[in-house]
């Protein structure tokens, strides 16, 4: 079993607080797949105003939490760690849909299932769920970018 733990994660992705939405890594395939999962607690910034007194986590953050998902797939299959001149960009997202709310004290499991790769850009099948019921799932594409 391949895990990562969040000191891990930290070195394959330059988000952090309160935009680093992958907790840990549980388990992974080089090439083909990998599942992580993001303990959400009332604790997070976003609850403050997406609604404060009914805190639903906004759909576009879940998005967001399966392609930071992808990045860390995306790294370990290119076997190296991120330099300090490239960034794992968020490219587009085709067919989202979100089936239920994701709410304080859900362990949210995102399995990301690489589709295929042409250069620079990667496409991924993604689901989150919770309880083993879907909470969202969507066809994410990244790109790998230099930066100066």
């Amino acid at each position: 079993m391949n895990t990562m733990n969040v000191n891990e994660i930290r070195k394959y992705l330059a988000h952090r607080y309160p935009f680093l939405l992958v907790d840990k890594v549980v388990d992974y395939e080089v090439g083909e797949w990998l599942t992580a999962i993001k303990n959400v607690t009332i604790n997070e910034p976003f609850f403050q105003g997406h609604f404060p007194d009914f805190p639903v986590m906004p759909g576009v953050l879940i998005i967001e939490a399966m392609a930071q998902a992808t990045g860390l797939l995306g790294f370990r299959t290119m076997d190296e760690q991120p330099s300090e001149n490239m960034l794992y960009l968020f490219a587009g997202a085709d067919k989202a849909r979100f089936k239920r709310q994701v709410v304080p004290g859900d362990v949210l499991t995102m399995h990301v299932k690489l589709i295929k790769r042409k250069r620079d850009i990667w496409k991924f099948e993604c689901e989150a769920k919770v309880d083993g019921e879907l909470a969202a799932k969507a066809e994410i594409m990244c790109a790998a970018s230099k930066i100066s």
